[in-house]
C-alpha cells in the first residue's frame, strides 16, 4: 500500500490584484511530494516559485484548485485548522530572519515554544542538539551579529528542523552563501530530513546543489514545465 503524499496539488491557479488589474500568477499546477522526498524547484525569477511555496506553507490562501498538505485541504480551510498545520512545517528563507536580540540557541528554541507539549528544559536540550547537528555547538551563546552568513543560515536550518517537521520549505537557502557554505547547509538539510522522513521542497537557482534532489521541478511563467530525475 503506497503512502499518502504529504503534498498533493491538483489544478491550482492563483491571481494577484482584482478587477482590471487582476493577473494570473499560477496556471493549473498539479504535483505530489512523498514523505522523505527531496524536490528542487527551479525556474526564472518571477515565474511563481515563491508564490507556490507560500501556498503550500499555508502562508497565503489557496484560491482555485485543491491543495492538500499533510491530509488537510487548504482551499477554504478554516483559520483554526491552519495553525496546527503550520507547526508541522519548517520554513527556511533566503534572509535567515533571525531575531537579533536572541542568541543562536534562543532563536532555535523559539520554534519549539509553539509546541505546548515540549517543556522549556526539553526545548533547550533539543535546541542545543540541533545546533550541534549543524556544527554550531560552540556558537550557541552567540548573537546573530557575531555570526557569519553561513553560520546564520545554519541557525535558521536548525530552527526549522528542531521540531521534527513533516515538511521543510526552503526558498533560496544558499543564495547568500559561498560554494562550501551552500554545500554544507543543503547536505545538513538532506541528512536530517532523510533521517526523519521529512519531505523537502527547495527553491533554488544554485546549480551546484542539484545532486541532493530526488526530483527536479521546473517552473516557467507560472506553469510546471518539466519533471526530471536528479542527476546521479
Amino acid at each position: 500500500m503506497s503512502q499518502e503524499p504529504v503534498i498533493a496539488i491538483d489544478r491550482v491557479n492563483h491571481y494577484f490584484g482584482s478587477g482590471r488589474l487582476r493577473k494570473q500568477i499560477l496556471f493549473d499546477i498539479t504535483a505530489e511530494i512523498q514523505p522523505g522526498e527531496i524536490v528542487i524547484m527551479m525556474g526564472p525569477s518571477g515565474s511563481g516559485k515563491t508564490t507556490l511555496l507560500t501556498l503550500i506553507g499555508a502562508l497565503r490562501s489557496t484560491q482555485e484548485g485543491s491543495m492538500r498538505v499533510l491530509g488537510q485541504e487548504l482551499n477554504h480551510a478554516d483559520h483554526g485548522l491552519l495553525v496546527p498545520l503550520r507547526r508541522n512545517i519548517g520554513y527556511i528563507f533566503q534572509a535567515h530572519n533571525l531575531l537579533n536580540s536572541l542568541t543562536a540557541r534562543q532563536n532555535v528554541q523559539m520554534s519549539l515554544e509553539l509546541h505546548s507539549e515540549v517543556s522549556e528544559r526539553e526545548a533547550r536540550r533539543l535546541s542545543e542538539e540541533m545546533l550541534e547537528a549543524v556544527g554550531l555547538r560552540d556558537w550557541a551563546g552567540y548573537y546573530p551579529h557575531e555570526l557569519s552568513g553561513g553560520q546564520k543560515q545554519r541557525v535558521a536550518i536548525a530552527r526549522a528542523l528542531a521540531s521534527h517537521p513533516k515538511i521543510v520549505l526552503a526558498d533560496e537557502p544558499t543564495a547568500a552563501l559561498d560554494k562550501q557554505s551552500g554545500r554544507d547547509v543543503v547536505e545538513i538539510m538532506q541528512r536530517l530530513a532523510k533521517q526523519r522522513g521529512s519531505a523537502i521542497l527547495l527553491v533554488t537557482h544554485d546549480n551546484r546543489i542539484l545532486d541532493v534532489a530526488d526530483r527536479i521541478i521546473y517552473m516557467e511563467d507560472g506553469r510546471l514545465s518539466a519533471l526530471e530525475t536528479a542527476p546521479i
